[in-house]
């Protein structure tokens, strides 16, 4: 996991957490994931699921996005959903707040590349660059993605061409966020 995509989500992911011990002297919790296990799950009460990330052994594969729409994914794309298993983690980028996604669990992947794969072909149906979303927010009609093509961040409108670009790549992007403490 020498991937610089993979060290700057390991630097944000240290950095959330300890933004989390300092403000709400605990792991991140959220009461979305209750009942669902997943190697990051610390505990359930059964109100809250309290997580911290863990790295995914072995590194988790997007080859059946790749596979169902013959195209290659990016590697900042695979290093991002495939370094750890991680609750989602609000953070800030400039003025825009966001849920920046993260894979759960071995189902919560076989989940997230349902949903990328249908993204794809939408992209695809309406003759628009490959994006892989990343992080959501508020606007349900806006997303963090990454441009399959460049590697660039972008702030994308869904079903729009147009996409203002935030960062060169992933690796800048992830470590220009600050951490934000929102429970779910």
């Amino acid at each position: 996991m020498n991937h610089p995509v993979t060290a700057a989500l390991a630097d944000f992911s240290s950095r959330f957490m300890n933004v989390w011990s300092e403000e709400r002297a605990s792991l991140p919790c959220s009461s979305d994931l209750i009942g669902l296990t997943s190697p990051c799950v610390d505990s359930d009460n059964g109100d809250t699921v309290y997580w911290q990330p863990v790295v995914q052994e072995p590194m988790g594969s997007l080859a059946a996005v790749e596979n169902g729409i013959e195209l290659r994914l990016h590697s900042d794309i695979t290093a991002f959903y495939g370094s750890f298993y991680s609750g989602d983690m609000t953070a800030r980028f400039a003025d825009l707040e966001f849920d920046l996604l993260q894979v759960f669990s071995a189902a919560d992947l076989q989940r997230l590349q349902e949903n990328v794969l249908g993204h794809l072909v939408t992209q695809r149906r309406l003759k628009l660059k490959p994006t892989v979303f990343i992080g959501v927010m508020d606007a349900e009609d806006r997303v963090i993605s990454i441009c399959n093509l460049s590697g660039n961040v972008v702030l994308e409108t869904l079903g729009k061409p147009n996409h203002q670009v935030l960062a060169e790549d992933v690796a800048s992007f992830i470590r220009q966020l600050e951490p934000v403490v929102r429970v779910r």
